[in-house]
């Protein structure tokens, strides 16, 4: 699969629009570089956010790839990461954590995961 183009610059609202899209088509990998390219064109601040995003998508790929060891390391990780932050963007730091927890658990545990069925929303549903 076709990796995407490094470098992107691109607004907070844009990089989660694009990694959701990622992440509901079962290509977390794919979202994990464009929170990378986040991560490293942010601000200093904020690099950490963008820094745990990345692990959280790229754990859930080694999770979805049969990969239980390092997924579970990632996505409690990226859970770490994200922690001090206070919603940043709107992301709902507090459900994020909760779901790599969670999935980190079953994946632990042996069970298998379908990326695009465990994508988990970055930014919650308004009504």
């Amino acid at each position: 699969m076709e990796r995407q183009p490094e470098g992107v610059v691109r607004t907070p609202g844009e990089t989660l629009q694009e990694a959701q899209r990622l992440l509901d088509a079962g290509k977390p990998f794919h979202a994990h570089e464009v929170f990378e390219d986040a991560w490293k064109s942010g601000p200093d601040a904020e690099r950490g956010l963008w820094k745990g995003m990345a692990q959280l998508a790229v754990g859930l790929t080694h999770a979805a790839r049969g990969n239980a060891t390092g997924g579970a390391r990632l996505l409690l990780r990226g859970a770490e990461a994200i922690a001090p932050f206070r919603d940043p963007y709107g992301i709902g730091v507090a459900g994020l954590t909760a779901w790599a927890r969670e999935l980190a658990e079953r994946v632990a545990g042996g069970e298998e995961v379908d990326a695009a069925r465990e994508a988990p929303r970055l930014v919650p549903l308004t009504p």
